[in-house]
C-alpha cells in the first residue's frame, strides 16, 4: 500500500491510499475555499458526567446532493472535489464541516458553576472506500476491504499520538434511515479528548469482572453456546450478543485479545475482509434490499484500560422487518433501557440462513 499526503485549498489534509505502488497523484485542489470553521465547544453535563459537543457550524453541512455534484467523488476536468484525484483506491482527508477540531476560536467561560465550557480538541475524518459512486462497502473485493482496514489502522496509529486525542472511532454510517447525508460509499474517523461513556462503562464492567478478561470470557461462552453464532474462521466470530439491543446486531471480534486495529496481524487483516463482506452481504439479503446499518469499531482508549479492552466491530441495524424501523423511544432515549422486538436466537437464525 503506498500512502501519499497532501494538502487541500484550505489547508485540511488529505491522504491517498493506493493499491498500487507506481500511483501518481500530481492534481491540485483548485477550489477557493474559505478556511475551515473553529472547534465546536464542549460542555459538560454534571448530572451524567459526559461532554456534549456544541457544534452550530454543521448545520450548513452538505445534505443529499444529487450525484453529479457530490463531493466524495472524483473530480473531472470540469469540476473539482473534496479530492482532487481523477480516480481513487481509499483517501482520507479531514472533515469540512467537523464535529471536533484543532482549530480554536475565542474561548467560552463556563455555561454554570458547574458546567465547564472547553474548545472540541480533536479531529474528524472522512473514509472514501471507493471512487465508484454507485458502490456500496458490501461489493467490494476482499483486497479493498484489506485497503481500507490498513488505513484505518494508519489513521489509528497516527491520530493516537496526538497529545489530546483519547480514544479513536471508526465507523460507517448507512443509509438515510439512519441520517446518512451523503450516499457515497465512505465512513468516518472521530478521535475524541476524552473517552466516550460507551467505553467507559464497558471498561468498568471489565474492572468488575472476577477471571480472566471479560470480553475474552464472553466470546467463548457464545463460541460454546453456538446457538448465536452466524458466521466464523480461523480468526474471527461474528455472533448476535445475547442481550441484543438491536433488532439485527452482530459482534464481530478477533479469537486473540488486542486493544485495538493497528495492533491486528496480517493473518488477522486478510481474514476479516471475507467474513465482514459475508454478514453485509447476509444484512442485505434478510429483507432483500439494502439494509440501513452502522459498523462501529470498539476501540481501547489510547491510555487507560488498555489491558482490559477488546477490540471488535459492532454491525447494526434499526430495521426490524420489510418497512419498519425500530425508534428509540421513551424508554430507550430518556431512560436507556432498550427493548429489542426481536430474540437475539433468532435474528442469529435469520441471518444465517440468509443468502
Amino acid at each position: 500500500m503506498k500512502r501519499t499526503a497532501i494538502r487541500l485549498a484550505d489547508g485540511r489534509e488529505l491522504i491517498y491510499f493506493d493499491e498500487r505502488d507506481d500511483a501518481v497523484h500530481a492534481e491540485v485542489d483548485r477550489r477557493q475555499l474559505p478556511p475551515p470553521p473553529p472547534a465546536s465547544e464542549l460542555r459538560y453535563d454534571p448530572l451524567t458526567a459526559e461532554w456534549v459537543a456544541i457544534a452550530a457550524h454543521r448545520q450548513t453541512r452538505t445534505f443529499l446532493p444529487p450525484p453529479d455534484e457530490c463531493p466524495l467523488c472524483p473530480s473531472t476536468p470540469d469540476r473539482s472535489t473534496e479530492v482532487p484525484a481523477y480516480d481513487y483506491d481509499v483517501v482520507v482527508f479531514e472533515n469540512r464541516f467537523p464535529s471536533l477540531s484543532d482549530r480554536f476560536g475565542p474561548s467560552a467561560g463556563p455555561a454554570t458553576p458547574y458546567t465547564p465550557v472547553r474548545p472540541g480538541e480533536g479531529r474528524c475524518e472522512v473514509v472514501c472506500f471507493t471512487s465508484d459512486h454507485n458502490a456500496s462497502f458490501a461489493s467490494l473485493p476482499p483486497t479493498r476491504v484489506r485497503t481500507v482496514l490498513d488505513a484505518l489502522a494508519d489513521r489509528t496509529a497516527e491520530l493516537s499520538a496526538l497529545p489530546y486525542v483519547q480514544q479513536v472511532f471508526c465507523f460507517e454510517n448507512r443509509g438515510v434511515e439512519i441520517g446518512v447525508t451523503l450516499h457515497h460509499p465512505h465512513g468516518q474517523i472521530y478521535a475524541y479528548p476524552f473517552v466516550t461513556p460507551r467505553t467507559r462503562s464497558m471498561l468498568a464492567a471489565a474492572r468488575a469482572h472476577r477471571g480472566g478478561n471479560l470480553f475474552a470470557d464472553v466470546l467463548a461462552a457464545e463460541r460454546a453456546a453456538a446457538v448465536r453464532v452466524v458466521a466464523q474462521n480461523e480468526h474471527w466470530t461474528a455472533y448476535v450478543p445475547a442481550a441484543a439491543r438491536w433488532p439485527f446486531e452482530v459482534h464481530l471480534a478477533p479469537h486473540r485479545q488486542v486493544p485495538d486495529l493497528p495492533a491486528l496481524d496480517d493473518a488477522e487483516r486478510a481474514a476479516f475482509g471475507p467474513i465482514y463482506l459475508d454478514l453485509l452481504r447476509r444484512f442485505d439479503a434478510l429483507f432483500e434490499g439494502p439494509m440501513p446499518y452502522i459498523s462501529a469499531w470498539h476501540q481501547a482508549p489510547v491510555r487507560d484500560g488498555r489491558d482490559l479492552a477488546y477490540l471488535h466491530l459492532q454491525l447494526f441495524s434499526i430495521r426490524r422487518a420489510p418497512g419498519k424501523l425500530k425508534y428509540l423511544a421513551g424508554s430507550e432515549s430518556a431512560m436507556g433501557v432498550f427493548i429489542n422486538d426481536i430474540r437475539p436466537e433468532e435474528a442469529a437464525r435469520m441471518l444465517r440462513e440468509a443468502c
